[in-house]
């Protein structure tokens, strides 16, 4: 088997068969296949496309490339969450404690972050001594005796994803539905998870930017689930803006905090309802989504969600003080009021530029080297659709960087639009995809 007959085969629209993708996969990950004929083969996937055999088999090879993880020492069905990013995006540090407060399982392996905020990880690190270096069998153990733990990926989950990932970098072969959806899929099946729900976002702060394509990415990571043997569904939301209010580490964690005693902001409560209950449905703490939904919203009324959180801090060594009292979190200090530059409602917000300046404020990583200062961010209050006045204070710079305020209310004010006529408020939950299909809201 040569690798150039495998590139000639797909750049005429040829079929990838399983034994060519393993021969593919193996040679690259022990470099014996040389990354310009790697290169040329993802060019040819990204102008031909990948159908849906070639896709499972594309991310069963990558899934395999590394460890596998068996959870089958935890104790009943176990429901993983994964987002395809976004702006503002706190809902793991919301929906573990939720969903393990009602009796369903959350083990949870995250990563860090490389854009505009940390990860999940960075977040949960924003508190004292929260240790997210668990062995997986300290995992399982916390797990099965609190319903919920959160820790760091293995190095070597999906090792051929790294590698791909960072050549499609350099060669314009990121945006490609079949390699987005193999790239995800291999990384959420490799952590050994029974169900997965994914949200899949759309919009200026997302990698998608209209519900078509968010719809036909969930319809094939849906399918790469399906036929892998493990129930996926998938939701689509809004990232037109951000998500929530805070945008940063220790700023999210104390929305986080806010949001599990019932006073979050409207948007986030939302969304994390909505994915607490397909979780606890899919995970079968409830007989139907209705009954979850109940669920969920007694727990964040009766306090059950919050003392959950602070069982799952204090049980991977956290300061449960950061949570009882979020004042004693990280805050940057220099805080600078962001204004509204015009009277009127605001029409767009471009969500990755907020991002853009929430990174540059000290709160994400422009490279992986890069330090992230916790107690940075931004606040934004408003929405698309709410009225403003000039002069309003419609947000809050946080940081610790006093030489880097003016670059970064520079870029808010160019990432606001506004409009003398009413503009309506954006729809969240905007579709929802199953292996049966499409059910739009």
């Amino acid at each position: 088997m040569r690798m150039y007959d495998i590139i000639a085969k797909k750049k005429h629209g040829g079929v990838i068969t399983d034994a060519e993708f393993d021969f593919f996969i193996n040679g690259y990950i022990k470099d014996e296949i040389p990354e310009y004929q790697v290169s040329a083969l993802l060019m040819a996937i990204y102008f031909q496309g990948l159908n849906r055999e070639e896709t499972v088999a594309l991310t069963h090879k990558i899934m395999h490339s590394g460890d596998v993880i068996d959870l089958s020492a935890i104790e009943g069905i176990k429901v993983d969450k994964h987002s395809s990013g976004g702006v503002g995006d706190t809902t793991t540090l919301i929906l573990a404690p939720l969903v393990a407060s009602c009796g369903v399982p959350v083990a949870k392996m995250s990563g860090r972050g490389l854009g505009h905020t940390g990860g999940t990880l960075d977040k949960l690190e924003a508190i004292e001594n929260f240790n997210i270096n668990l062995t997986i069998e300290e995992f399982t153990e916390q797990v099965n005796k609190h319903h919920v733990s959160v820790i760091g990926q293995t190095k070597n989950i999906a090792p051929a994803d790294k590698k791909l990932y960072a050549l499609r970098d350099v060669t314009a072969t990121v945006d490609n539905i079949g390699l987005i959806a193999a790239s995800i899929m291999s990384k959420k099946l490799a952590a050994g998870s029974d169900k997965i729900v994914l949200d899949v976002k759309m919009g200026s702060g997302a990698f998608v930017k209209n519900l078509e394509g968010a719809i036909e990415l969930a319809q094939v990571m849906v399918n790469i689930g399906t036929d892998m043997g493990r129930e996926t569904v998938a939701i689509i939301t809004d990232m037109e803006q951000p998500l929530g209010c805070a945008i940063g580490n220790a700023i999210e964690v104390k929305e986080a905090i806010e949001t599990l005693k019932n006073n979050g902001p409207e948007d986030l409560t939302d969304l994390c309802k909505t994915f607490a209950t397909q979780m606890i449905y899919m995970g079968g703490g409830a007989a139907s989504e209705k009954e979850a939904l109940q669920m969920v919203e007694e727990n964040l009324s009766n306090g059950k969600a919050l003392a959950k959180l602070v069982e799952f801090v204090e049980a991977q060594g956290g300061n449960k003080e950061n949570v009882l009292n979020p004042e004693t979190l990280p805050y940057a200090s220099q805080v600078k009021d962001i204004l509204a530059k015009e009277s009127g409602y605001i029409k767009d917000i471009q969500s990755d530029e907020i991002g853009i300046a929430a990174m540059i404020l000290g709160a994400g990583r422009e490279k992986i080297t890069d330090t992230i200062d916790m107690g940075a961010g931004i606040y934004f209050y408003k929405k698309i659709g709410d009225q403003v006045k000039k002069g309003d204070v419609i947000g809050q710079i946080i940081t610790n960087k006093a030489d880097k305020i003016a670059q970064a209310e520079k870029i808010v004010d160019e990432a606001l639009q506004y409009s003398n006529d009413k503009i309506e408020h954006r729809k969240l939950i905007l579709a929802k995809v199953t292996k049966d299909g499409v059910e739009k809201y």
